[in-house]
Protein backbone atom coordinates (compact mmCIF):
# COMPACT_ATOMS: atom_id res chain seq x y z
CA UNK A 1 0.00 0.00 0.00
CA UNK A 2 1.10 3.30 -1.06
CA UNK A 3 -0.05 6.31 1.38
CA UNK A 4 0.22 9.58 -0.71
CA UNK A 5 -0.21 13.35 0.40
CA UNK A 6 -3.01 15.61 -1.18
CA UNK A 7 -3.75 19.53 -1.37
CA UNK A 8 -6.71 20.75 -3.65
CA UNK A 9 -6.78 24.21 -4.44
CA UNK A 10 -10.72 25.18 -5.34
CA UNK A 11 -10.12 27.89 -8.52
CA UNK A 12 -13.17 30.37 -9.29
CA UNK A 13 -14.01 31.13 -12.72
CA UNK A 14 -12.56 34.70 -12.38
CA UNK A 15 -9.48 33.20 -11.26
CA UNK A 16 -8.69 30.53 -14.12
CA UNK A 17 -7.05 32.36 -16.08
CA UNK A 18 -4.42 33.96 -14.05
CA UNK A 19 -4.01 30.24 -12.51
CA UNK A 20 -3.13 28.86 -16.02
CA UNK A 21 -0.61 31.83 -16.67
CA UNK A 22 0.86 30.53 -13.60
CA UNK A 23 1.06 27.11 -13.98
CA UNK A 24 2.69 27.32 -17.85
CA UNK A 25 5.20 30.09 -16.31
CA UNK A 26 5.97 27.01 -13.61
CA UNK A 27 6.83 24.78 -16.68
CA UNK A 28 4.23 22.28 -15.94
CA UNK A 29 4.55 19.12 -17.89
CA UNK A 30 1.71 17.81 -19.95
CA UNK A 31 1.93 14.21 -18.38
CA UNK A 32 -1.12 12.48 -20.40
CA UNK A 33 -4.13 13.82 -22.80
CA UNK A 34 -7.05 15.57 -21.25
CA UNK A 35 -9.85 12.62 -20.69
CA UNK A 36 -13.10 11.83 -19.65
CA UNK A 37 -13.91 10.63 -15.90
CA UNK A 38 -17.35 9.13 -14.86
CA UNK A 39 -17.40 7.87 -11.29
CA UNK A 40 -20.36 6.70 -9.84
CA UNK A 41 -20.52 6.92 -6.05
CA UNK A 42 -22.02 4.58 -3.26
CA UNK A 43 -23.54 5.15 -0.02
CA UNK A 44 -24.96 3.32 3.01
CA UNK A 45 -28.50 4.14 4.30
CA UNK A 46 -27.92 6.18 6.60
CA UNK A 47 -25.22 8.54 4.19
CA UNK A 48 -22.49 7.92 7.27
CA UNK A 49 -19.61 7.99 4.09
CA UNK A 50 -21.19 11.47 3.33
CA UNK A 51 -21.08 12.56 7.26
CA UNK A 52 -17.66 10.71 8.00
CA UNK A 53 -16.16 13.11 4.79
CA UNK A 54 -17.52 16.02 6.15
CA UNK A 55 -16.15 15.75 9.63
CA UNK A 56 -13.44 14.82 8.95
CA UNK A 57 -13.65 11.40 10.60
CA UNK A 58 -10.48 8.98 10.70
CA UNK A 59 -10.92 6.22 8.99
CA UNK A 60 -13.28 6.47 6.72
CA UNK A 61 -13.56 5.68 3.03
CA UNK A 62 -15.28 6.85 -0.55
CA UNK A 63 -16.64 3.56 -2.47
CA UNK A 64 -16.82 4.43 -6.37
CA UNK A 65 -17.30 2.55 -9.56
CA UNK A 66 -14.90 4.44 -12.53
CA UNK A 67 -15.08 4.80 -16.26
CA UNK A 68 -13.76 6.95 -19.13
CA UNK A 69 -16.60 6.69 -21.43
CA UNK A 70 -14.69 8.73 -24.74
CA UNK A 71 -11.66 5.91 -24.39
CA UNK A 72 -13.33 2.17 -23.68
CA UNK A 73 -16.83 3.03 -22.02
CA UNK A 74 -16.77 -1.04 -21.01
CA UNK A 75 -13.90 -1.04 -18.80
CA UNK A 76 -15.07 -0.25 -15.23
CA UNK A 77 -12.85 0.14 -11.93
CA UNK A 78 -13.94 -0.28 -8.63
CA UNK A 79 -12.11 2.07 -6.65
CA UNK A 80 -11.81 2.73 -2.17
CA UNK A 81 -10.43 5.76 -1.31
CA UNK A 82 -9.16 5.65 2.22
CA UNK A 83 -8.38 8.76 4.33
CA UNK A 84 -6.99 6.83 7.73
CA UNK A 85 -4.79 8.12 11.24
CA UNK A 86 -1.46 6.74 8.52
CA UNK A 87 -2.57 8.42 5.23
CA UNK A 88 -4.61 8.19 2.48
CA UNK A 89 -4.36 5.24 -0.31
CA UNK A 90 -6.96 4.11 -2.94
CA UNK A 91 -7.33 0.21 -3.38
CA UNK A 92 -8.47 -0.22 -7.14
CA UNK A 93 -9.73 -3.35 -8.94
CA UNK A 94 -10.78 -3.56 -12.80
CA UNK A 95 -14.49 -5.13 -12.90
CA UNK A 96 -16.10 -6.90 -15.79
CA UNK A 97 -19.18 -5.09 -17.56
CA UNK A 98 -21.47 -8.23 -16.27
CA UNK A 99 -19.98 -7.38 -12.33
CA UNK A 100 -20.15 -3.63 -12.91
CA UNK A 101 -24.72 -4.70 -13.67
CA UNK A 102 -24.70 -6.86 -10.89
CA UNK A 103 -23.39 -3.94 -8.82
CA UNK A 104 -25.60 -1.48 -10.04
CA UNK A 105 -29.04 -3.76 -9.59
CA UNK A 106 -27.76 -5.29 -5.72
CA UNK A 107 -25.19 -2.59 -4.47
CA UNK A 108 -22.03 -3.21 -2.58
CA UNK A 109 -21.60 -4.41 0.91
CA UNK A 110 -18.63 -2.91 2.94
CA UNK A 111 -17.39 -4.35 6.37
CA UNK A 112 -17.43 -0.54 7.58
CA UNK A 113 -20.49 0.59 5.97
CA UNK A 114 -22.82 -1.89 5.55
CA UNK A 115 -25.33 -2.42 2.45
CA UNK A 116 -24.19 0.66 -0.24
CA UNK A 117 -26.31 1.42 -3.04
CA UNK A 118 -25.09 3.25 -6.27
CA UNK A 119 -26.36 6.98 -5.32
CA UNK A 120 -24.49 9.56 -7.74
CA UNK A 121 -22.66 10.13 -10.88
CA UNK A 122 -19.81 12.67 -10.50
CA UNK A 123 -18.26 13.48 -14.55
CA UNK A 124 -15.82 15.99 -15.52
CA UNK A 125 -12.45 16.57 -17.49
CA UNK A 126 -9.14 16.05 -16.35
CA UNK A 127 -5.86 17.33 -17.30
CA UNK A 128 -2.86 15.72 -15.95
CA UNK A 129 0.57 17.16 -15.35
CA UNK A 130 3.89 16.64 -13.56
CA UNK A 131 6.22 18.84 -11.56
CA UNK A 132 9.29 17.55 -10.54
CA UNK A 133 8.15 14.45 -8.39
CA UNK A 134 4.88 15.48 -7.76
CA UNK A 135 1.55 14.73 -10.27
CA UNK A 136 -0.76 17.80 -10.58
CA UNK A 137 -4.30 17.37 -11.97
CA UNK A 138 -6.69 20.34 -13.59
CA UNK A 139 -10.39 19.19 -13.47
CA UNK A 140 -13.30 21.38 -15.55
CA UNK A 141 -16.47 21.17 -16.33
CA UNK A 142 -17.38 19.63 -12.89
CA UNK A 143 -21.23 17.99 -12.88
CA UNK A 144 -23.13 15.82 -11.07
CA UNK A 145 -26.43 13.95 -11.54
CA UNK A 146 -28.22 11.20 -9.85
CA UNK A 147 -28.22 7.56 -10.03
CA UNK A 148 -31.73 7.48 -10.49
CA UNK A 149 -32.01 10.36 -13.11
CA UNK A 150 -30.25 13.29 -14.99
CA UNK A 151 -30.69 16.21 -13.62
CA UNK A 152 -27.97 17.61 -13.75
CA UNK A 153 -26.08 20.25 -11.91
CA UNK A 154 -22.79 21.96 -12.34
CA UNK A 155 -19.95 23.38 -10.47
CA UNK A 156 -18.90 26.50 -11.63
CA UNK A 157 -15.29 26.12 -9.77
CA UNK A 158 -12.15 23.71 -11.54
CA UNK A 159 -9.82 22.16 -8.96
CA UNK A 160 -6.38 21.67 -8.87
CA UNK A 161 -4.81 19.20 -7.32
CA UNK A 162 -1.34 17.97 -6.39
CA UNK A 163 -0.97 14.52 -5.09
CA UNK A 164 3.17 14.00 -3.52
CA UNK A 165 4.38 11.23 -1.83
CA UNK A 166 6.60 13.65 0.30
CA UNK A 167 6.09 16.11 2.86
CA UNK A 168 9.27 17.98 1.52
CA UNK A 169 7.33 18.02 -2.07
CA UNK A 170 4.19 19.42 -0.89
CA UNK A 171 5.94 22.37 1.36
CA UNK A 172 8.18 23.53 -2.29
CA UNK A 173 4.98 23.13 -4.09
CA UNK A 174 3.41 25.83 -1.55
CA UNK A 175 5.50 28.30 -2.32
CA UNK A 176 5.14 27.12 -6.56
CA UNK A 177 1.56 27.99 -5.86
CA UNK A 178 0.73 30.41 -3.02
CA UNK A 179 -2.92 29.71 -3.00
CA UNK A 180 -5.39 28.61 0.14
CA UNK A 181 -5.55 25.11 0.30
CA UNK A 182 -9.45 23.54 0.54
CA UNK A 183 -11.10 20.68 1.72
CA UNK A 184 -13.13 19.84 -1.38
CA UNK A 185 -15.04 16.68 -2.28
CA UNK A 186 -16.49 16.28 -5.47
CA UNK A 187 -18.59 13.86 -4.30
CA UNK A 188 -19.62 15.98 -0.87
CA UNK A 189 -20.06 19.07 -3.42
CA UNK A 190 -22.68 16.96 -5.82
CA UNK A 191 -24.48 15.72 -2.23
CA UNK A 192 -25.10 18.79 -1.04
CA UNK A 193 -26.37 20.53 -4.77
CA UNK A 194 -28.61 17.27 -5.19
CA UNK A 195 -30.11 16.14 -1.60
CA UNK A 196 -29.79 18.66 0.76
Amino acid sequence: MSFRIEQKILIGKNQIIEFKNLYQKKKLKKLYPQRVIKSLYFEDLNYNMYKDSVEGVLPRKKIRIRNYPNEDGNKFYLEKKISSFEGRYKEKKKISISEYNKILKSGIYDYDYGYCKPLLYVEYKRNYYILDQSRVTHDTQIKYYKFKNKIIKKDENDIFEIKTHSKADLDELFLTFPMDRTRFSKYCNGFDKLFT
